[in-house]
């Protein structure tokens, strides 16, 4: 396969490992597990470290079974560059320790995974300012822009409630403005959608869920579009800014997130996730049109109180992800009606397993309050629109027609 010609998505990502040299013929990036890079000139070892040549320094900072990963993301996203940390939350939190300084002030969706909203929490009792919107609608986001204002961060669709933002138009906002805008991608992926596509400048992705897919290796990472000019950014270092400014912002991330933060993905975890990432496509169509064939019935019985799935029309931002997204995922959350246990309902089912993972080949479900969003409290579940009886699900690759009985079943 050549590296001029466009491919479709799969395509793609099968053959992404052999746009390099592969040791030995190998199909799979093979696993590197050095920690440390010789070299038989001193002097090429310090212009490695120095930034003048390519190369490896130390498996902290990369590691060519983790680059290849990267390469592999970067196509799905089509960015430039990409870095592939331990977790989808250190990713996020790379931006934290790699892009901000004190007194920076952050706007954030407030419909949040958990942690990342702990996250911005922390960061706003370290020094930094976070205004937290309903950013399904640009104009909450332009009323929180300050002139200290770095960054808008949001989530295509919210988990678990799955609130869609105002995407399109909130890159529009954050262009106009010289904003950084950062876009987690996890709920949606890259082959559901691309948030280049809607002018983002990063792109969060946390490769445990869908990318990977299994279950069986965390991981997250961070894509640079290529769209933001980083020359406007004012927390570059000046030892950054020796290099062109296009890479300026993932260089300084590589040092601060990698180097001198620690959250390196390790090479056995990369390897899994990038052969995970090979069925991706194939696995999110099936699990797209199940979960939308479970909303559709369960929001057609009289024992449900309420979905929650951008795939119905009934959905309040239905027609924002009908027009940007493939599909509309995996995930959907409901509410069962008065008077039935969600405890006893998620013990009626026979093949969803209870257990707090997504994206995952097996169907997963959760009560919300009680589980990971318990330690936030009633008041701020309500706030964010999450029912004491809320379950989430992450649908599988099971049979659809399995999915459909054992869902229906369970209501009793």
């Amino acid at each position: 396969m050549t590296e001029q010609k466009h491919y479709g998505f799969t395509t793609t990502v099968l053959h992404s490992d052999r746009q390099k040299p592969v040791e030995h013929g190998s199909l799979h990036k093979p696993i590197h597990t050095a920690v440390a890079f010789g070299y038989k000139d001193a002097r090429e070892l310090a212009d490695v470290f120095q930034g003048k040549k390519p190369g490896y320094r130390y498996g902290r900072q990369g590691n060519p079974t983790v680059s290849a990963l990267e390469d592999k993301i970067t196509r799905m996203e089509d960015g430039t560059a990409t870095l592939c940390f331990a977790t989808g939350m250190a990713a996020i939190g790379a931006i934290v320790q790699g892009l901000l300084r004190t007194s920076d002030h952050v706007v954030s969706s407030s419909f949040l995974f958990g942690n990342t909203n702990s996250l911005w929490q922390t960061v706003g009792q370290q020094g930094m300012e976070v205004s937290f919107v309903d950013a399904t609608d640009v104009a909450n986001v332009e009323r929180a822009l300050q002139p200290n204002t770095r960054l808008v961060f949001v989530e295509t669709i919210a988990n678990p409630r799955t609130q869609v933002s105002d995407l399109e138009r909130i890159g529009a906002l954050c262009r106009e403005r010289g904003i950084l805008y950062v876009v987690d991608n996890t709920m949606t992926s890259p082959y559901l959608f691309r948030p280049k596509s809607v002018g983002a400048s990063l792109v969060v992705n946390a490769l445990t869920k869908s990318i990977g897919g299994h279950g069986n290796a965390l991981g997250g990472s961070l894509t640079d579009t290529g769209l933001f000019d980083w020359t406007r950014y004012p927390n570059i270092a000046d030892n950054y800014r020796r290099f062109p400014p296009a890479v300026w912002g993932m260089a300084q991330l590589r040092a601060k997130g990698l180097r001198d933060f620690g959250a390196a993905l390790g090479p056995e975890a990369a390897h899994h996730l990038s052969v995970g990432s090979e069925t991706m496509a194939l696995r999110i169509e099936r699990e797209s049109a199940s979960a939308l064939a479970l909303a559709r019935m369960l929001s057609e019985d009289p024992r449900v109180a309420r979905v929650h799935y951008p795939g119905l029309p009934s959905h309040p931002q239905h027609e924002i992800a009908a027009s940007l997204f493939r599909a509309f995922g995996g995930l959907f959350s409901f509410e069962l009606a008065d008077g039935i246990d969600c405890f006893d309902y998620l013990n009626r089912l026979q093949i969803a397993v209870p257990a707090s993972n997504l994206g995952d080949t097996r169907t997963l479900v959760i009560p919300v309050a009680h589980t990971i969003f318990y330690e936030m409290g009633r008041e701020r579940r309500a706030s964010m629109g999450i029912a004491e009886s809320l379950i989430r699900v992450s649908v599988g690759i099971e049979d659809t027609a399995d999915l459909l009985e054992d869902f229906r079943q369970a209501l009793g």
